[in-house]
This record gives structure tokens, C-alpha cells and sequence, in this order.
């Protein structure tokens, strides 16, 4: 592939990212958690995969994920809904990083300077403990953080095991608290018990950041008092 190619490819790509993005945005009220569960429900055998599919893009275009992670609870139970739910926020966090790398991470590399420089370089550095750290801490929307950690040269497997090791915490509850919904909803069996399980596992979810941020400034401290 030539260097015009090559650009053509990088240019078409951008556009057709903004385009896509620019729709989800101009469509994002019509996105609801319950039309989109009828609607793969329906799909029998194929719901896993439509599932994953739609989070996938979801991913990619800035659409919440949240909301689809208690969808995926609900449809398919607290273990399945992770598992398909982890998955997809993964496949779609990776696409992402790539089409940011394909498209810019070139761009950036010569043309940032500065503070910028030393930022990209300090997050680098760092790898896969600085995606572990954000992925538990949300400094950042997490589908913007997955375009701007393309711009980088973290190495994809450390950003994709990372990610996928560290976002289970959040999910788990996310999809367990979807599907004790659903149950409290259908009148089922031991509401109680579950709605207090899925409020203990969004508390660990909560409670993770504080503990990583502790646990980042210790070892922090100790680098400095060991210079």
C-alpha cells in the first residue's frame, strides 16, 4: 500500500467514525434499555451474539454501556450477562484503540511536544498498570479513553488484558444488579437476598477506586523516599 493509500484509508476511516458517531449522538434519546431488550430477546438463540454485537458498536459510537450491561443482566442472568457483557465491552475498547492508532497515533507521535509529550511518554511508561488504574479509577468517559489510549504506544495485549481483568469488578455488579431487577420485577424468590447482593457488589465496585488510589499514592511515596 502506497502513502496515498495509506492516507485515503486513515481519512476514510476518521470520517466514517465521525459519521457514526455524530448519528448515535444525534440519536441518543431514542436509545432505550427496554426496546433493546425486547428486541434481542426475540432472537432466540441468536441473542447472545446480538448482544454483543449491539455493545460492541455501542462501544465504539459513545453509546452508555451501562445501560446494556443491565440489559445483558437481565437477559441472561448474572453469570452469562457478565461473561457476554465483559466480552463486548473488550472487543469494542479494543476496536477503538486500533482505529485511534490506525488513524492518528503516527500524527500525534510526531506532532506532540511539551507537556503533551511528557504526558504521553509518563502513561507509556506506566503500560498496562496505568490501563489497569484507569479502567478501576474513572478519570475519564470510558469510551473516550479508549480512542485516546490508542494514541499512544501501550502494547496491545497489556491494554487488552488489562482491560479485560479490570473492568470485571465493575460489570459483575452492573449486570447483577440488571438481573435482580428483573427478578424483583417478575415477583420472584428471595427479591431481598438479591437486591442485597447486587447493592454489595456495586459498593466493592465503588469502593475499589478509593483502595487503588491509596495504593497508588503508597507506592508513590515509597519510590520518592527510595530516590
Amino acid at each position: 500500500m502506497t502513502n496515498r493509500q495509506r492516507l485515503l484509508s486513515r481519512v476514510g476511516l476518521a470520517l466514517l467514525l465521525a459519521a457514526a458517531i455524530a448519528w448515535a449522538a444525534a440519536n441518543r434519546q431514542h436509545f432505550d434499555a427496554g426496546a433493546v431488550m425486547r428486541g434481542i430477546a426475540e432472537l432466540g438463540a441468536w441473542a447472545p451474539l446480538a448482544f454483543m454485537g449491539l455493545y460492541v458498536a455501542a462501544t465504539v459510537v459513545f453509546l452508555p454501556g451501562s445501560i446494556l450491561g443491565l440489559a445483558g443482566g437481565a437477559l441472561f442472568g448474572p453469570l452469562w450477562g457478565a461473561v457476554y457483557t465483559l466480552v463486548a465491552a473488550t472487543a469494542g475498547a479494543t476496536l477503538a484503540f486500533l482505529a485511534a492508532r490506525y488513524v492518528a497515533s503516527d500524527w500525534v507521535a510526531r506532532k506532540a511536544g511539551g507537556r503533551l509529550k511528557q504526558l504521553i511518554e509518563g502513561v507509556e511508561a506506566e503500560g498496562w498498570r496505568f490501563v489497569a488504574f484507569v479502567r478501576l479509577v474513572p478519570l475519564f468517559p470510558f469510551n473516550l479513553l479508549n480512542y485516546a489510549l490508542g494514541l499512544t504506544r501501550i502494547r496491545l495485549l497489556d491494554y487488552v488484558l488489562a482491560s479485560l481483568v479490570c473492568m470485571a469488578p465493575g460489570t459483575i455488579a452492573y449486570t447483577y444488579l440488571g438481573y435482580a431487577g428483573r427478578e424483583a420485577l417478575a415477583g420472584g424468590e428471595a427479591m431481598v437476598r438479591k437486591g442485597l447482593i447486587a447493592l454489595g457488589l456495586l459498593a466493592l465496585a465503588a469502593f475499589l477506586p478509593r483502595l487503588v488510589r491509596r495504593l497508588r499514592a503508597g507506592r508513590t511515596i515509597d519510590v520518592q523516599l527510595n530516590r
